[in-house]
């Protein structure tokens, strides 16, 4: 014992130390220790108690990511905002989940650890005791729960998030555990780490509403696939607020995850889409219901006929047929759909996230009406979806349906193959092709029929389909497109049908 360091020493030791990360704490001693907070302040000093119990297991896998209602102290110094999650609460578990992983992520990378290792035959818990009691007050603030948890970091957290590239999804969980969190801190009369299952589960917001817009998205190209639903709802006053949940769609491909970043792990507890049209249907019964092109209502459609129930007899209309009379010059470049009126307009969202798509859907509604055409481009806008079945022919492809104006059919991940041979792939949604426009410039007869591709910038070209590779023939517009665009792997091309044989691209950067 004679080489052991006494506990004024010890104490001297972790105030005078340099702060490192937690993921760098030893995994093979033991001792006393600090942790120390993103202001750079020592303020919980401990002690590896146990036997089994090294400074990596104790700082970095239990006071990091820990539970929050234990004495695992990061974890719960910093279970807030958009970090926030109430533990074992299977109501808001997905959330939860989301945000905890950001809130690892950010004691990691902002939050520090200082260490004294001590022989095993220490009396580490002694120590331990000495240097508490002669330690200053601030440096032992979080001991014994002697502090309240920290308000949200917010520009560190904001900044933490774009670095990790958290998907639209993602971030809209974060947005709802913050609300959560609010909720939880506003009343000031629930206990830390009690909150009642009615205050965490996100209720539809209480009307009037002048009108509302709504946007799903879907696992893969079955449009009843629907695995997220999002209701922007606009007061008398012209403020919007968003309802938004995943769905179990129940799917076994999830061929648009990198689209939404949405995924069978990640919907799992959430509703069906036959229980969210039990909630929906009653409450947007008389209300008009915008869509950005057919693709919603159709996707609801479809959904419906899964289930052998009625479609909802809902008022819709198409926000983009609104966007269309309200900004012309669009045509030819750009075009309509959201990512290109997101820049047009300087809106703000996280384009394919449902709640954010629905609410800049809105949003585009709200700005023609300042400008006194949305009302005018309503009537005549009323979105007519054709049953999205089809006869098959006898090679098993689909003649294409007739869908609403604008309306997205299908949407390609570009990878650095497609990029440097100048072509996209149409197979996942080949179907909604005519069947006669595959190798019809191959065809001598009559039953040929070449399609119009709008590319943007007033560019359009006469092309068929490539049966064998199943992308369009004509491919040296799709270079100028990549080139136009500056297209990079990861980027999704959207394609829309506009009418009967003529369709228009768009990009999506990611």
């Amino acid at each position: 014992m004679n080489n052991v360091l006494t506990a004024p020493e010890i104490l001297v030791e972790l105030l005078s130390m340099r702060p490192r990360r937690t993921s760098e704490t030893p995994d093979d001693c033991r001792g006393i220790y600090g942790l120390v907070d993103h202001y750079g302040k020592l303020r919980y000093i401990g002690s590896t108690s146990s036997e089994d119990e090294t400074f990596r297991k104790r700082i970095h896998h239990r006071h990091r990511s820990g539970s929050e209602t234990h004495s695992h102290y990061f974890s719960r110094m910093y279970n807030t905002g958009r970090m926030y999650r109430l533990r074992n609460d299977a109501t808001t578990d997905l959330d939860g989940k989301i945000a905890k992983k950001l809130r690892n992520a950010f004691i990691a990378e902002h939050c520090g650890a200082v260490w004294v290792p001590l022989p095993d035959t220490a009396d580490i818990i002694g120590l331990e005791r000495q240097v508490i009691a002669l330690a200053p007050a601030e440096a032992i603030a979080w001991n014994n729960r002697g502090m309240e948890t920290y308000p949200e970091p917010v520009d560190l957290v904001d900044a933490l998030i774009e670095r990790l590239r958290l998907p639209p999804v993602e971030r809209a969980a974060l947005i709802r555990q913050q609300a959560r969190f609010e909720r939880l801190t506003g009343a000031g009369a629930i206990e830390y780490g009690l909150e009642s299952r009615s205050a965490s589960k996100p209720d539809f917001p209480k009307g009037p509403f002048r009108f509302v817009a709504l946007d799903v998205e879907t696992a893969n190209n079955d449009r009843a696939s629907i695995c997220q639903v999002g209701v922007a709802c606009v007061r008398p006053d012209d403020s919007i607020e968003t309802w938004v949940t995943l769905v179990d769609p129940r799917a076994r491909t999830w061929a648009f995850t990198g689209l939404h970043g949405i995924d069978a792990r990640m919907v799992q507890g959430a509703p069906t889409i036959d229980a969210v049209l039990n909630l929906l249907e009653p409450v947007l019964n008389g209300h008009t219901v915008y869509a950005h092109s057919g693709f919603d209502r159709s996707a609801i459609r479809a959904a419906c006929a899964a289930l052998g129930r009625d479609e909802p007899t809902w008022d819709w209309q198409d926000s983009v047929a609104v966007a269309r009379r309200t900004w012309p010059e669009l045509k030819g470049c750009g075009g309509h759909g959201l990512a290109s009126l997101k820049t047009h307009l300087g809106l703000t969202f996280e384009h394919h996230d449902a709640g954010e798509d629905a609410r800049a859907a809105a949003q585009v509604v709200l700005m023609a009406e300042k400008r006194g055409l949305a009302s005018k481009c309503a009537h005549g806008g009323r979105l007519e979806v054709k049953n999205a079945s089809a006869e098959r022919t006898h090679n098993g492809i689909r003649n294409a349906p007739v869908a609403g104006s604008g309306s997205v059919i299908g949407r390609s991940t570009l990878t650095l193959g497609n990029l440097k041979n100048n072509h996209f792939y149409l197979r996942k949604f080949l179907d909604a092709f005519p069947e006669t426009a595959i190798d019809a410039s191959k065809r001598a007869n009559g039953s040929a029929q070449m399609l119009t591709v709008d590319w943007g910038h007033g560019v359009s070209s006469r092309t068929d389909i490539c049966g064998r590779h199943r992308f369009f023939r004509d491919r040296s517009n799709t270079r100028a497109f990549f080139e136009r665009t500056g297209a990079r792997p990861g980027d999704i091309v959207e394609v829309m049908l506009i009418e009967r044989g003529h369709y228009r691209v768009t990009i999506e950067r990611h």
